[in-house]
């Protein structure tokens, strides 16, 4: 499990926001990859999820996306913690 802060402003990097439907999501990402991805080596998923991350300009670390990257391997949950600053 993966915590992660983020401005209030920049919510929907992460989030899908029915307000911004042009905007790419790094939840839409994670899910794309995940749908296209399941079964396959982690170490092939990290790439495209650290592209993904740094599109959102989102700051996940190695650590971070190596656990994501291992939960879509597996086909299993990804729980991420998120935690949304006032600025």
């Amino acid at each position: 499990m993966g915590t992660i802060s983020i401005p209030a402003a920049d919510v929907h990097r992460l989030l899908d926001d029915s307000a911004r439907p042009s905007v790419g999501s790094y939840q839409q990402a994670f899910a794309d990859i995940a749908a296209t991805h399941r079964g396959r080596p982690a170490a092939e998923i990290v790439p495209l999820l650290r592209t993904a991350a740094d599109t959102a300009l989102l700051g996940f670390t190695g650590t971070d996306l190596a656990e994501q990257a291992e939960a879509i391997c597996r086909g299993a949950r990804y729980e991420l913690r998120v935690r949304v600053t006032g600025c």
